[in-house]
């Protein structure tokens, strides 16, 4: 039994445009660091929070790692408590994951220190919890894939990791604006039509048999979100002009990242996910944002201990 350990969470693209708190992928680039010690004190204590650029809170029923670890030791009845330090290398704000990210790493990291660490799926519960302090909703579409690694569909109560093909890139940018969740999931507010729901159903559909039968025609036909983007679409400067490079550049769909205002498209190969990240980036700085952007497998890394 370790007294101290330490995970690494990536970065995150949840949604994937048609699978609303349902679907998300990891992505191999940023992601944050979280050193996680357990103490004979029972109770949760945040100790350090080094590389944010915004404030963030130091109580534990106000930080996403914090409220992970308290649901762990209540649902766990754990006698003794934990300490944690938080190295955050995913933007605030950046619907990258980041929230998610630095929950997961503390779980994993405090799971190590547990007599008997309990496997991945089970830790899901605890991931909800953290979520639902950082946005209000307890939606799996970023700390499943954190906690599965790659693409996994992520119901209230279930992990289900969905092949990806091997030559399914992503390209992610992030464009130098903070757009936070919860102003996010406030513009989704309203009426929905019937056959708006349809047409998102038939796309996912879609998207998750291309995945499975490795085919790209049936991913690039479903990966096309007609309720979500058209509604957070406004919270994101020059997004239009973004994803219509992306698909003038052969994406096979672009969509928002999460709650935005990142930007993704998913790829035929590597050296097609660098041609459109450049024309993406192109397309925020026309529109007066610099941006960074990386490029990886939608079949990215799952969160680790590192040390």
């Amino acid at each position: 039994m370790n007294r101290q350990a330490t995970a690494f969470a990536p970065a995150s693209v949840a949604n994937v445009g048609v699978g609303f708190d349902i679907l998300g992928h990891t992505v191999d680039g940023p992601g944050d660091r979280v050193t996680v010690r357990r103490v004979a004190e029972p109770g949760v204590r945040i100790v350090a929070i080094r590389g944010n650029s915004q404030p963030l809170p130091f109580e534990p029923d106000r930080n996403t790692a914090g409220t992970a670890l308290l649901a762990m030791r209540k649902m766990l009845a754990l006698q003794f408590g934990f300490e944690i330090e938080i190295d955050k290398g995913i933007p605030f704000g950046s619907g990258m994951g980041g929230s998610a990210a630095s929950a997961v790493a503390a779980l994993v990291a405090a799971n190590a220190t547990l007599d008997t660490p309990l496997p991945r799926a089970l830790l899901y519960p605890f991931a909800l919890e953290s979520e639902y302090a950082a946005s209000g909703s307890r939606h799996g579409d970023n700390v499943g894939p954190l906690l599965l690694g790659g693409l996994v569909l992520a119901t209230a109560d279930r992990l289900v990791k969905i092949p990806a093909p091997a030559n399914l890139h992503c390209a992610l940018v992030h464009p130098q604006a903070v757009l936070e969740t919860r102003e996010a999931r406030a513009a989704l507010a309203g009426h929905y039509a019937l056959p708006e729901f349809v047409a998102q159903s038939a796309n996912l559909a879609l998207l998750l048999t291309g995945c499975q039968a490795n085919d790209l025609d049936l991913i690039r036909a479903g990966l096309r979100d007609q309720l979500i983007e058209p509604r957070r679409a406004p919270l994101i400067r020059g997004f239009a002009a973004v994803k219509q490079a992306a698909l003038d550049a052969g994406a096979l769909g672009a969509s928002i990242s999460g709650a935005g205002p990142s930007a993704f498209a998913w790829c035929d190969g590597e050296r097609a996910a660098h041609d459109v990240a450049e024309r993406m980036r192109a397309a925020f700085l026309q529109a007066g944002l610099a941006s960074e952007s990386w490029v990886s497998r939608v079949d990215g890394p799952a969160t680790e201990q590192v040390a």
